[in-house]
């Protein structure tokens, strides 16, 4: 009679690998707007205005605050490593131009080089002035002169913004 428990340890061996390996994978996510190419070369400088395009291509992620406004639709891809910071690994933004009837004149399509990667400095931000304690800070307005609530020169019972 055959034995199956060094069988039964190896499989499962394999099983407890097999899951501890798939917990390592990056997780890819999709934020923003889905580019469907075939609505986009729909859209027609000259043809097209507003209400098409917002038939055609929907609402836009966002629009244009300053000067012309452009029209924006931004898709993203990002990957997140376990126990990683996400990094956007694809990006493309439409940016839908019109003129000032509301007619399509263009439509632009930037990718990652619009991405942008910074690093901030630290776990502080640094700032000008003097560097004070907790005890400074918790205790730093005792005794000076005109301090809130004491009642004297521009305390709440002194007079006020205009001097009376």
């Amino acid at each position: 009679m055959r034995s199956f428990g060094p069988k039964i340890a190896a499989a499962g061996l394999v099983m407890a690998l097999a899951a501890l390996a798939g917990g390592c994978t990056s997780i890819r996510d999709h934020r923003g707007y889905i580019v469907d190419q075939t609505l986009v070369d729909s859209v027609q400088p000259g043809v097209d205005n507003r209400l098409s395009v917002e038939k055609t291509l929907g609402r836009p992620t966002f629009v244009s605050q300053f000067g012309e406004k452009d029209w924006f639709y931004v898709s993203q891809f990002v990957k997140t490593p376990p126990f990683g910071r996400p990094r956007t690994s694809e990006q493309t933004v439409l940016r839908v131009r019109f003129d000032p009837k509301g007619n399509v004149v263009a439509v632009d399509r930037r990718g990652m080089e619009q991405v942008a990667r910074i690093s901030p400095n630290g776990d502080k931000t640094p700032t000008l002035g003097r560097h004070r304690g907790l005890l400074e800070d918790l205790f730093g307005n005792i005794g000076a002169v005109g301090a809130g609530g004491m009642g004297g020169q521009g305390g709440p019972s002194g007079p006020g913004p205009n001097g009376s």
